[in-house]
């Protein structure tokens, strides 16, 4: 035995001296102590035949005892070994092997591999692995613990992959646990189509039978089931196990039941009662309509009855539907009410009439007239209908104080010769010079629901002549004369009417109806009155919080108007004397300015409400300063904002929380609030 052995290391000095690989048949054995791991790595080149690459950064002693001969394959996995615990390891690079730090081992890279095949189980390989049936990034924070720190794990989401650089053994260990892993789950989705049952209320049914069972295993995922209310579909989620538990009850409850109907009574919460009593009259026999094929359509007879068996009713008392229906028709009837009964939002609109006008007249100039006996014209008029007028008045009371009050506005120095037969004639000297100026400006503002029409006025209601009656001369038995008039009676003022209408985006479409009217300023009675009225209709598309121009006018207008006695008043200096000059200019500029604001929750409302409530209250601050006079005592002052919303009751419960009441369904998509969006500037 002892010269076999001495017999081999010859042969394997021989061989490694001449440069030649050990036989596969040959075997070795190593002991080494404090050994420089640069001999190791020569020995074992010499013995395996492989090429290595050796970082400068490996140095150090080993050790190695070995009571048994190796061949080539184990001299090298003892060889790997070594590395692994001094800290090194060995990397494939083509034909040559590198050997380096393990901290470098990542960076450096290995031999791609699938799983390890035809390496040693302790050199340094890269593998990518397809995921095919879970995520591979679930799978990292599950392997991540297996991998040492100085490999690598990374998973690639696009393509489902999974990258690995470690020792091949371990990279094969792995590989194992992710096919394990990476296993098709038999949890597939079957849809089941009802015939008589409703999803929703099978879905439900069957989600209160799942939450209640206490006995089920938390960490077994249950099945899961879905509602499709468009094609009333069930869709069951699941282990086959769970899904054919599922199908069983699913079967069990999608039975034919009689045509009997039940009663339900649903409380709205938004809606009227009355307004959809017949709109699900109608709903019902469309749907009775559908179910028969080249049926006729039903009419509905009085009293809210109809050829389905479906009978809905309105109670105005409470705002509820009482709804009598076979089970089908019953469970459509309330889909459609719970998409009906929905809280509307509204809209808050602010306007901005703004009206400025200049108005300046100059009169100047002399009436002459001269009449027969009868107060016809005869010659010489000028203006004629004024001093007609205050002739007869004279001339029938023979007095100038009642022809007095027919002259005109301005200076008025009048003469002549008025008498009760023969010729009359008179003059006038007119002299004006007026300058008014008007500014307005009007704020109102209106707050309604969506698509709901509402009208905001303020105003007068002034008196006009509309006729006269007197049978003064008539002949009656007692001499008495009785006239009288008739008056009719018209709004002036500003009328606002709007029907907003929310679209898509915050968008909204406004109908709007505007009326402005007054009187003209000279207006003293009911006779001959004057109004100035301004009308706007239209239809616009505004966004929300958007200052949009509805219309204006600008106008400006000059009336130059001269009167004289022919050839007279051409006469220099003297013709001054027979002839009148009337000039007025009005300049006018109207503008109509809205700004609308969606309010869709509490928060929003009372945002715009206090604006306009603080606002009122200033006012009223800023106007009432100190004690009433002669009486004492401070004006009243509405009180803050915050006082008053204190003051509030609390809220009532809900109808649906009535005995007896099936609570209305809540809409599923509730918008969410917005930043409400600053009223406009107050005066």
């Amino acid at each position: 035995m002892i010269h076999a052995r001495r017999l081999r290391a010859a042969m394997l000095f021989l061989l490694g001296s001449l440069g030649a690989t050990l036989p596969a048949w040959a075997q070795v054995t190593l002991n080494l102590k404090d050994a420089d791991i640069s001999t190791l790595i020569a020995t074992v080149s010499e013995v395996t035949g492989k090429n290595f690459i050796v970082d400068p950064r490996v140095k150090g002693k080993v050790t190695v005892v070995s009571s048994s001969p190796m061949d080539a394959s184990g001299v090298y996995e003892t060889f790997l070994a070594v590395l692994q615990v001094q800290g090194f390891a060995a990397i494939p690079a083509g034909d040559s092997i590198k050997i380096v730090p393990e901290t470098n081992a990542r960076q450096d890279g290995g031999g791609f591999n699938s799983g390890g095949a035809g390496l040693a189980i302790d050199e340094v390989v890269t593998h990518v692995y397809n995921i095919e049936n879970v995520s591979a990034a679930q799978l990292v924070p599950i392997l991540r613990p297996l991998v040492p720190q100085w490999g690598h794990l990374a998973a690639y989401a696009p393509s489902n992959m999974l990258i690995i650089s470690d020792r091949a053994a371990n990279v094969v260990r792995l590989e194992k646990l992710i096919r394990q892993i990476d296993q098709s789950s038999d949890r597939e989705i079957e849809i089941v189509k009802l015939k008589n049952a409703g999803a929703a209320e099978v879905v439900r049914t069957l989600t209160a039978l799942t939450a209640g069972d206490k006995s089920q295993d938390p960490s077994v995922k249950p099945a899961i089931v879905l509602a499709d209310e468009r094609s009333n579909s069930v869709l069951v989620g699941g282990d086959k196990t769970d899904r054919q538990k599922m199908l069983d009850i699913i079967r069990q409850l999608d039975i034919e039941v009689g045509e009997g109907g039940a009663t339900q009574v649903v409380y709205l919460n938004y809606g009227s009662a009355e307004n959809l009593a017949p709109i699900l009259e109608g709903y019902a026999q469309q749907v009775s309509q559908d179910g028969k094929t080249g049926a006729a359509p039903a009419a509905a007879p009085a009293g809210g009855s109809s050829a389905t068996g479906a009978r809905v009713l309105a109670d105005k008392e409470t705002n509820a539907l009482i709804i009598t229906a076979p089970p089908k028709t019953m469970r459509l009837i309330r889909d459609v009410v719970a998409q009906l009964d929905v809280r509307r939002s509204q809209v808050i609109v602010d306007g901005i009439i703004a009206e400025v006008s200049a108005d300046k007249t100059s009169q100047l100039g002399i009436d002459w007239a001269v009449y027969n006996g009868n107060r016809i014209a005869a010659a010489g008029i000028l203006n004629s209908a004024t001093l007609t007028a205050i002739a007869g008045a004279t001339q029938a009371s023979s007095t100038a104080e009642a022809a007095a009050g027919l002259v005109s506005q301005g200076l008025n120095i009048g003469g002549g010769a008025i008498s009760s037969g023969g010729t009359t004639f008179a003059l006038l000297l007119k002299a004006l010079k007026g300058d008014g100026n008007t500014n307005v400006l009007s704020q109102p503002s209106l707050t309604t629901l969506d698509n709901q029409e509402a009208e905001f006025s303020v105003g007068q209601e002034v008196p006009f002549l509309t006729g006269s009656f007197s049978n003064a001369g008539a002949n009656t038995n007692n001499g008495l004369v009785n006239p009288f008039q008739t008056i009719e009676r018209k709004d002036v003022g500003l009328t606002l009417g709007i029907t907003p209408q929310i679209n898509q985006g915050n968008t909204i479409k406004l109908k709007l109806k505007l009326e402005i009217s007054s009187l003209a300023a000279n207006a003293t009675s009911a006779v001959d009155l004057v109004t100035n009225k301004r009308t706007l209709s239209n239809t616009v598309t505004v966004e929300d919080g958007q200052i949009l121009v509805l219309g204006g006018l600008i106008d400006d207008s000059l009336n130059d108007s001269r009167t004289g006695v022919p050839f007279i008043s051409d006469i220099p200096l003297l013709g001054s004397l027979f002839k009148f000059r009337s000039v007025q200019r009005t300049k006018r500029n109207l503008m109509v300015f809205i700004r609308p604001a969606i309010v869709r929750t509490q928060g929003e409302g009372d945002y715009y409400t206090r604006r306009k409530y603080e606002s009122a209250r200033e006012a009223q601050l800023t106007g009432t300063a100190g004690s009433i006079p002669l009486i004492g005592g401070t004006r009243p002052v509405m009180p803050g904002f915050d006082a008053a919303s204190r003051d509030r009751l609390p809220a009532s419960p809900a109808p649906g929380a009535l005995p007896g009441g099936a609570p209305a369904a809540q809409p599923d998509n509730v918008p969410t609030p917005t930043q409400p969006i600053p009223l406009l500037p107050q005066p």
